[in-house]
C-alpha cells in the first residue's frame, strides 16, 4: 500500500504549493471520481488503451485516494485489509469462486 515515503512525498508536494487549503474531503472525493472517469476514458472505444495513459490516470486516482485517506487519518493498508475481510465474508470462496453474481444471489 502507500508507503510512508510516498505519503511524505505527497505531503511535501502539497505543502510546497499551499494546496492543503483546497483539499477538503468532498473535494478529494470529487477528484477521485473525476480521475477515475479519465481512467475509464482510456478504454472508451476499445480495450487496447495506451499503457502510458492508463498508468498516468491510475496514478492520479491513487494519489487522490491516498491524499483523502491521509486527510482523514486513515492508513490505506489498514482500510483495505478491513474491507477485504468484510468482502470475504460476503463472498465466501466456496460460493463465489468463478462467479460474478452479487453476494445476495450466491
Amino acid at each position: 500500500m502507500a508507503s510512508e515515503e510516498i505519503l511524505t512525498l505527497l505531503r511535501e508536494f502539497i505543502r510546497e504549493r499551499d494546496w492543503a487549503q483546497f483539499h477538503t474531503p468532498a473535494n478529494l472525493a470529487k477528484s477521485i471520481s473525476i480521475e477515475a472517469a479519465e481512467l475509464l476514458e482510456c478504454f472508451q472505444w476499445n480495450d487496447s488503451a495506451d499503457p502510458v495513459e492508463v498508468r498516468h490516470e491510475l496514478a492520479d486516482v491513487l494519489t487522490y485516494a491516498y491524499m483523502l485517506a491521509d486527510l482523514l487519518g486513515e492508513r490505506p493498508d489498514e482500510i483495505v485489509r478491513e474491507k477485504l475481510s468484510i468482502t470475504a465474508d460476503k463472498y465466501p470462496v466456496d460460493k463465489a469462486h468463478g462467479r460474478s453474481d452479487k453476494y445476495d444471489r450466491l
